[in-house]
């Protein structure tokens, strides 16, 4: 579903059909035609997103003489309607983007509009003064760059949040893997009857437990081409020699057959909701209505989940989902981003729009953390938190729930209002984060194999989906069908062909 909120502030322009009226951020806004930048980022709009976004847009106006139509892609809609808004050529100027969410692939198949370094030194010039040039090298697809990527790398790893009642229920003061759980989720079947405790929902969380229990036998980082939920080509995180694999040939068919037993096993005793392809509300959403026993997310935007819980009084416990070496990858730099449509009439100002939503502080607290005074205070120990009487579930705008993940996060304040979980959680990210990976920096172009990429994504859905939840009779003939249908839909061509890219990659490294 997508979710529009329009601000009609303005009729829509054809903008910048003659570029030279397009001026940089130091011109006034007067000298240019006022446009309309109609774009999308992915998720789903807080309560208090229209006014934020008319608060917005009246600062874009008089900057630089521009409003924005804003548009949500929900989560449990990004596989299909993220490449279908690109590919059928709609009016559109921007998008959210990023190297987990297709940039590679739609990069390659000119989705995108090219980002000359003339362009970016002219029209972002509040970037080009905050970035490490090395990002944009990090960004280029065939020697182009196509992505406004953000300013600073995230310290993260992806979490699970536990509730300590529960724990205690099922005699767990402490857990060390993801598949250590079954007590606990032994204990919400018996003694919650109003909770699941794998509430999933269709995107982000129906492959996370999966997920999360490979990770006890291979660093699973994700695969190269196609999106969260495809089977594909990968690597392992803990081997330095960045040995390519299909994810159905070994050592990864063993992990994967590991984690799908458990995941079966889960399924058939009820740990598991029975239909995650028709559930669009995240888990980290469900656990603070007390209707999942579990919340996934990672470290910055899980923050808002274990305040919004701990402020109804259940304690939380958080549990990383790290490599078997304890390690997790440091965020990228082109972990979120900003790409602008390849039909795009007015790129310039888009450029310009994102560099002061980017990099201007005025512009980075009101779209990630809202209104001064509603959704958020300075506090006189120079903090953010929340005004007087405003709780975290009560806030209509909490931080990082409105898809602006790609804010320069350098200039952000302390938070005066994390629980002590969460501060020990950050804490320790230090000693689990490391950019010392093989394929760090790289960014597969698929171009050569589109069909192919589009081709495992089906097979993916049809035949992978029901391994991750458990929903399958028997395991192994499941991975016999998903065997026999990857290879149909050309996995042996997909590897050869990020085989050629990683051994030129690897190559320049050294």
């Amino acid at each position: 579903m997508l979710l529009s909120l329009t601000m009609l502030l303005s009729a829509c322009s054809k903008g910048n059909e003659n570029n030279s009226n397009t001026a940089s951020n130091d011109d006034p806004a007067t000298n240019q035609k006022e446009v309309v930048l109609k774009g999308y980022l992915l998720g789903e709009a807080p309560k208090g997103m229209p006014e934020v976004l008319a608060a917005l847009n009246e600062k874009l106006k008089k900057d630089i003489n521009a409003t924005i139509e804003l548009n949500y892609i929900g989560w449990g809609d990004v596989q299909s309607k993220y490449p279908l808004l690109l590919a059928t050529g709609e009016d559109i100027d921007f998008i959210f983007s990023a190297d987990w969410n297709y940039y590679g692939e739609q990069a390659s198949k000119g989705a995108f509009y090219e980002l000359k370094p003339e362009d970016i030194a002219k029209y972002m010039p509040k970037k080009s003064a905050a970035i490490d040039p090395a990002a944009w090298e990090e960004a280029k697809v065939d020697g182009k760059i196509f992505m406004i990527p953000k300013t600073t790398p995230d310290n993260y790893t992806f979490v699970s949040v536990l509730r300590k009642d529960i724990m205690a229920e099922a005699g767990l003061t402490d857990v060390k893997h993801f598949s250590d759980i079954a007590p606990y989720l032994e204990a919400v079947k018996k003694n919650h009857p109003d909770m699941i405790g794998l509430n999933l929902d269709s995107q982000v969380d129906l492959p996370t437990p999966y997920q999360y229990l490979m990770r006890d036998r291979i660093g699973f980082q994700g695969v190269f081409g196609g999106g969260p939920l495809a089977q594909g080509i990968t690597y392992d995180f803990d081997d330095p020699s960045g040995k390519i694999y299909s994810m159905v040939e070994e050592p990864y068919l063993s992990a994967q057959k590991y984690a799908a037993g458990i995941m079966k096993d889960w399924y058939d005793k009820g740990y598991v909701n029975k239909n995650p392809y028709s559930n669009k509300i995240r888990s980290k959403d469900n656990f603070v209505e007390g209707k999942s026993a579990i919340a996934f997310g990672n470290s910055i935007d899980i923050a808002a989940t274990i305040e919004a819980a701990e402020a109804k009084g259940i304690e939380t416990y958080l549990l990383p989902s790290l490599m078997p070496n304890g390690k997790a990858p440091m965020g990228g730099l082109l972990g979120g981003g900003i790409s602008i449509a390849a039909n795009s009439k007015n790129p310039e100002r888009v450029m310009q729009a994102f560099d002061l939503i980017m990099e201007d502080p005025s512009y980075v607290y009101l779209t990630y953390f809202g209104i001064e005074g509603k959704n958020y205070v300075v506090t006189p120990d120079g903090k953010i938190g929340l005004p007087k009487g405003v709780t975290a579930e009560t806030n209509t705008y909490p931080p990082d729930a409105a898809g602006f993940w790609f804010v320069n996060k350098a200039l952000f304040k302390p938070m005066s209002n994390w629980p002590q979980t969460y501060i020990d959680h950050r804490e320790k990210l230090k000693d689990y984060n490391t950019s010392d990976y093989p394929f760090n920096g790289f960014t597969f172009n698929s171009d050569k194999v589109k069909t192919q990429i589009a081709n495992l994504a089906n097979a993916s859905t049809q035949y992978a989906n029901p391994i991750y939840i458990g929903a399958v009779k028997d395991v192994d003939k499941a991975f016999d069908d998903l065997i026999k249908n990857l290879n149909s839909a050309g996995l042996d061509k997909v590897k050869a062909e990020v085989q050629a890219q990683a051994d030129a990659f690897l190559a320049k490294k050294k």
